[in-house]
């Protein structure tokens, strides 16, 4: 399988990692709007340039792509790269570390990456372009929308439900049967105890509103 990258920083190297790991993958290169990338390499792979390039690149027999843009605190982007990619034809790559435990019952859509130690577990349900990143946990039952990002070490306890494009921060928890409105940002560290409307930033412990999120 072809796959290229769209994205070329941090998040890039990450998953470019876990797909040498995964082995069965052939990275033709990644893409970044970044000029003072072109020309350099990520573990070994070539920055080849920017989006402009992806058609070529489809026409020449590459079939997947993988989001290496991880988003903090804003998924617009990475519903921005994924939307283009299918639009040109590519596929979703699932990228998933064989550390991380995916229960056998879990379902998700394409382009699931769930990184070092991360748990998803039985009969959660996870959109398209959802990142359970680095020991996070998505406990049994809970309903992830498109374009989530569940951060490092965040835990989502049982039958929890996230809206479309919102960010469960850095090491945040979230109670049991607590939803997480669309495009919201739970912040680092903050325990969710009760609902979180759409479009707010929530932080602290028991976790606030902070503010609204403009889109």
């Amino acid at each position: 399988m072809r796959v290229v990258g769209l994205g070329a920083g941090g998040h890039a190297k990450v998953v470019v990692e876990m797909l040498k790991l995964m082995g069965a993958h052939e990275l033709v290169g990644l893409l970044d709007s970044n000029s003072a990338l072109w020309g350099t390499e990520v573990l070994g792979v070539p920055v080849l340039g920017d989006d402009g390039l992806l058609p070529g690149i489809y026409s020449q027999g590459a079939s997947h792509a993988f989001i290496g843009v991880g988003g903090v605190g804003d998924t617009g982007p990475r519903k921005r790269l994924y939307e283009m990619a299918n639009r040109t034809g590519f596929q979703m790559v699932d990228v998933i570390h064989p550390s991380a435990v995916v229960s056998a019952s879990a379902a998700w859509g394409q382009g699931l990456t769930a990184m070092a130690g991360a748990v998803i577990n039985a009969g959660a349900q996870l959109g398209d372009n959802v990142i359970v990143n680095t020991g996070a946990i998505v406990e049994h039952d809970c309903v992830i929308g498109d374009h989530v990002h569940v951060a490092t070490g965040a835990r989502l306890a049982s039958t929890v439900q996230v809206g479309d494009w919102a960010h469960i921060g850095l090491g945040a928890s979230v109670r049991q049967c607590v939803h997480i409105g669309r495009s919201s940002i739970v912040g680092a560290g903050a325990v969710v105890v009760e609902d979180v409307p759409d479009n707010v930033v929530v932080v602290g412990v028991p976790a606030r509103i902070l503010k609204r999120v403009e889109v």
